[in-house]
């Protein structure tokens, strides 16, 4: 290592932060950088940092510091959101199947008995309501339909609860 510095370090270091080597240098100083070990390093050294950085900055975002914050702030809020969203998407898409399910095996019941659903619907008349608060005292036949239409309902309602419970969970 040698510690003594060369005459035209100073003039080569401000053609390379200038950007003026080699082609901006007359043939003297590129004579004295091939001869001298000093400058020969100096040289070498500054062109790898400077192709270093300039590689650095193609491959870093280009933008705004303020911008970067807004695009994460934004990927914040939206991983929040998902992650809220989905014991709902979950329920929503559990109750869609199971209101399906319902929807065929009763149209499957229906069609096994004849397809009465004018006299189904008649049940729900203000006769029918009153016919529901005596279902199960004094009466010999249960009237099935309604009865497995409520308990269906509180079925899917507990399910339901379930799902969202255990999604909820998860998260």
């Amino acid at each position: 290592m040698t510690l003594r510095t060369c005459s035209f370090e100073k003039e080569i270091a401000q053609a390379l932060k200038d950007g003026h080597w080699p082609e901006g240098c007359g043939a003297e100083l590129r004579a004295h950088v091939d001869s001298c070990g000093n400058c020969g390093d100096l040289v070498l050294v500054t062109r790898t940092f400077q192709r270093a950085r300039s590689e650095s900055e193609r491959a870093a975002p280009s933008g705004s510091p303020s911008l970067l914050w807004w695009r994460a702030q934004l990927r914040r809020r939206n991983a929040a959101t998902e992650r809220v969203v989905l014991p709902i998407t979950m329920a929503q898409t559990f109750a869609w199947f199971v209101l399906g399910l319902v929807g065929v095996v009763f149209v499957a019941s229906q069609y096994r008995h004849g397809l009465q659903w004018a006299s189904w619907w008649a049940e729900f008349s203000p006769q029918g309501v009153i016919h529901l608060a005596r279902i199960g005292i004094g009466s010999g036949a249960l009237n099935w339909n309604v009865l497995l239409l409520f308990s269906g309902f509180g079925v899917l309602a507990l399910l339901s609860g379930l799902v969202v419970y255990l999604a909820a969970d998860k998260s």
